[in-house]
């Protein structure tokens, strides 16, 4: 860890110690992370205040916990009791809030700076990052810890069933959460236990190219300090470059021999489910593992999360049991149920690495025809992997395609869906474009066929189709 980080991130510890409790501020308290980081700390007895641009079940869930909540956002709202403050990316410096916090000398800390500190107040703390996977194997491990009955504090990326939710408030001993590599938020963090399960080309609206991403990551992993554990996917290029002069334990995991963990025997049953013996670097079988999420890269998933568990103290069969019981998050390869004899899966895959995976697994799922309803997500990355996209897609036996979803982007750059469309067609794969969700929900209804197999697919609202077929 490079001392200027850690000297920044102790700074923070000082003023966010668990024993001494303060007023914490939160600008846009009603987002999915905001909302959880407020709750954990009205439930370590911290006084929580924050403001939103207006109600919602998430604000008057946090108002019934205590929390003091300001609609709209006002300089105002910024009392004299108030010791720091925590805002969002979202939060610009023209915020009549931040602003006032700002002329106030009030500390202010993006949400990335205050987690890394929450979690710095934890004696086990676990960071899964990676360009795919996170919130996938974040809630295996999280389902571990829970059947260990260790009281975990999760922030995870997306909705698990078994909390009902993305945050759960636990003990100060384990807190497991997503690392995410955009705006290089992770770099706020301090993990015990740090996990990359892969690094590809994404956010390129942010990175410069793969090499700064590989970059970022690299620094990610000297964030671990000297008695804490780094959990590596060994099928990365260029291995080395993470683990060299690192001085915490290295664990690596692949899907073949010459990993310290890896998978033999590897079956699937109708649903694409993996099961296998767990190995060690010694060939020694460890444990059986059988999963109820579809795919070889859950294999790997499963892998890490074992490891991670296992270094937490957690006994093998006990970690086995568990991963068995993992149905999944929403969103993730997500059963969504069926329509005239048609099969409807939904998944959160947008870039072409996931999208593959998906396909591949929906591959072995039976049906007749395997149809990919996608939606691109951001013009950005449309065009910086338009190829590799049209690649990905070209596994299903027919593409109907969506309007890029823009997210937080203005400019289209010049790319489009149907640009999309062309390249899948140039492969050889049937491939439409409907600018509409009416002319979409029109044309599957008309056009898939009992026995068929749907995937919506993508990281906007493209599962709103497949909700609507499936209420007719």
């Amino acid at each position: 860890m490079t001392h200027a980080v850690y000297t920044f991130i102790i700074a923070v510890m000082d003023r966010l110690n668990f024993n001494d409790k303060k007023h914490i501020h939160f600008i846009g308290i009603g987002g999915i992370s905001m909302s959880g980081l407020a709750e954990l700390m009205l439930k370590n007895g911290f006084t929580v205040s924050g403001s939103d641009s207006g109600q919602s079940a998430i604000t008057e869930n946090l108002s019934s916990l205590g929390a003091r909540i300001f609609y709209p956002q006002a300089a105002g709202n910024i009392t004299d009791d108030v010791d720091m403050a925590v805002y969002t990316a979202a939060i610009h410096e023209d915020n009549p809030e931040l602003m006032e916090v700002r002329r106030r000398s009030i500390p202010a800390y993006t949400r990335a700076d205050f987690l890394g500190a929450v979690m710095m107040n934890y004696s086990n703390s676990i960071a899964i990052a990676g360009t795919h996977g996170k919130t996938t194997t974040t809630g295996m491990i999280s389902e571990i810890m829970l059947n260990a009955d260790v009281d975990p504090t999760i922030s995870i990326g997306g909705i698990l069933p078994s909390i009902h939710g993305n945050f759960r408030c636990g003990s100060n001993d384990i807190f497991i959460t997503e690392a995410c590599e955009y705006t290089n938020s992770f770099l706020s963090l301090v993990p015990g236990t740090g996990i990359i399960l892969n690094i590809d080309a994404d956010h390129l609206d942010f990175f410069k190219d793969l090499e700064d991403i590989r970059n970022s990551f690299r620094k990610f992993a000297g964030l671990i300090p000297a008695d804490g554990n780094l959990i590596i996917n060994s099928e990365i290029p260029r291995l080395e470059e993470f683990t060299e002069g690192l001085e915490c334990r290295i664990f690596t995991y692949g899907t073949a021999p010459g990993a310290d963990f890896y998978p033999e025997n590897i079956k699937y049953d109708e649903n694409a489910h993996g099961e296998f013996d767990l190995c060690g670097r010694d060939g020694k079988v460890i444990t059986h593992i059988k999963l109820s999420v579809p795919g070889l890269h859950n294999v790997g998933n499963s892998i890490a999360a074992f490891i991670a568990a296992r270094q937490a103290g957690v006994e093998p069969d006990r970690i086995a049991e568990a991963l068995s019981g993992f149905g999944g998050t929403k969103r993730r390869f997500e059963n969504k149920g069926s329509f005239d004899g048609v099969q409807v899966i939904d998944d959160y895959a947008h870039h072409p690495t996931e999208i593959r995976a998906t396909l591949t697994t929906a591959q072995k799922t039976p049906h007749k025809t395997l149809w990919c309803l996608f939606q691109p997500h951001t013009y950005s990355r449309t065009k910086a992997l338009l190829k590799e996209l049209a690649e990905a897609l070209s596994l299903a036996d027919r593409v109907v395609l969506a309007d890029i979803y823009a997210a937080r982007e203005t400019d289209n750059l010049g790319v489009s869906s149907g640009l999309l469309a062309e390249e899948v067609k140039k492969l050889g794969t049937e491939a439409y474009y409907l600018p509409s969700f009416e002319e979409i929900e029109k044309f599957l209804r008309e056009n898939c066929m009992h026995g068929d197999l749907l995937i919506t697919m993508g990281a906007g609202d493209v599962y709103k189709i497949g909700d609507a077929l499936l209420k007719k």
